[in-house]
């Protein structure tokens, strides 16, 4: 147990206390895609929310049409005022497009959403939905330093589970391409993004004013290029991070489209996006050799920790990945980051009211499909099944 601060206030959970917070002047974003329908880690968030009561939930949903509809039929089972923001329907993407604002769709394109529908509250929280371990204090503590005259928290947690190190992406490829970036350049952005424990976690709350002016990456590059925005709008001063404790995520594999190579190269562009933005002029010439010698500078630190702590240690899997992550430094594409709320001709109701009629449409449409399944019914429409709501109504769908 320990309690040094970094250049932003640390606030450390030495006890198991759930400090008081303004919850009930708080939105809390909830971005979930259809593998968290029905889950287990989905309704301990949910149920603990239940707990928290925050003046409103907002869903940013990314589902197919037949399932967008069971989908916030289930959200709506819950003892919470949740809005379900579905991210995916024709009107929507005619809104987006007649603002200029149509093109790469990702979670943060869907966070942004909803970000903008949560300015009606004081403060705004955001976290993923894919932790076993969520408990209502997390809400409170994210809260606590917005309330105490910080307009930034971001959460922080040690990924130990298993038995074995995880929190592979911000291990072995974000934290050395920041000491590789810093080694040659000495920015007080470098040390900002250094400073916070867990610069990848998903869970962070600011004030709606800070909210307002966020330039949002349309990818996996959320979280870094929040912190890029946090750092110009709120600094070291206005900056704080809060530890979650115990936070068990789902584990994602190194390949694939949703791996943590793909991930890579979205969280290497933002970051050095964030430091090209704040004067860093990076010198992309040596910048991958430079990452791949504080990557393994860092594996070896790992490797004694590990065995410290009686982990289990794969130095040859760590050192495969790294290779794999120096393939994303390079100097990042064009710039098609969402504007910022308060910079945009788009209005969060538009997208309410767009997002709203996509919705109907959809239920509407599986309504009639239901229908006519059920005069003769065939083997897929017998499969399936949907989780019922927990107050015992039937969901849409739910007759398949």
């Amino acid at each position: 147990m320990e309690y040094v601060q970094e250049r932003v206030t640390t606030l450390h959970a030495l006890t198991d206390h759930r400090p008081d917070a303004p919850t009930g002047r708080a939105a809390v974003v909830v971005p979930m895609t259809e593998r968290e329908y029905g889950t287990l880690a989905a309704e301990r968030v949910l149920t603990s929310l239940e707990q928290v009561d925050p003046a409103r939930v907002i869903v940013p949903l990314r589902a197919t049409p037949e399932l967008a509809g069971p989908f916030a039929s289930w959200l709506d089972g819950f003892d919470l005022d949740v809005e379900t923001l579905w991210c995916d329907g024709p009107r929507l993407a005619d809104r987006l497009a007649d603002h200029d604002l149509d093109g790469d769709r990702g979670k943060g394109r869907d966070v942004w959403l909803a970000l903008g529908r949560a300015l009606d509250e004081e403060f705004v929280v955001v976290h993923d939905a894919d932790t076993a371990t969520y408990s209502p204090a997390f809400v409170n503590r994210l809260l606590f330093p917005i309330a105490h005259g910080h307009e930034f928290s971001k959460g922080y947690y040690a990924r130990v589970e298993d038995g074995a190190l995880y929190g592979r992406l911000f291990r072995l490829f974000f934290r050395p391409l920041v000491r590789a970036l810093a080694s040659v350049h000495d920015a007080d952005v470098l040390e900002y993004l250094e400073a916070f424990r867990y610069a990848l976690a998903g869970e962070f709350a600011a004030t709606s004013d800070l909210v307002s002016k966020l330039r949002v990456q349309r990818g996996w590059g959320l979280e870094i290029g929040t912190l890029g925005e946090a750092f110009v709008h709120a600094g070291f001063a206005g900056s704080a991070q809060v530890d979650l404790g115990r936070y068990e995520h789902d584990h994602r594999s190194v390949d694939g489209p949703t791996g943590l190579a793909d991930m890579s190269r979205a969280v290497g562009a933002a970051t050095l996006r964030v430091a090209a933005d704040a004067g860093v002029a990076v010198e992309y010439d040596t910048l991958a050799d430079r990452y791949r010698e504080a990557a393994g500078e860092l594996v070896g630190r790992y490797a004694t920790d590990a065995a410290f702590n009686g982990l289990e240690y794969d130095r040859t899997d760590e050192r495969e990945q790294v290779a794999t992550y120096a393939e994303a430094v390079a100097k990042p594409g064009p710039d098609d980051r969402l504007p910022a709320w308060e910079d945009t001709t788009l209005s969060p109701a538009t997208v309410a009211a767009a997002a709203r009629a996509d919705l109907e449409a959809a239920v509407d449409a599986e309504g009639a499909t239901n229908a006519e399944q059920s005069v003769d019914p065939s083997p897929d429409a017998t499969s399936g099944a949907v989780p019922p709501r927990r107050d015992g109504s039937p969901t849409w769908g739910g007759d398949r």
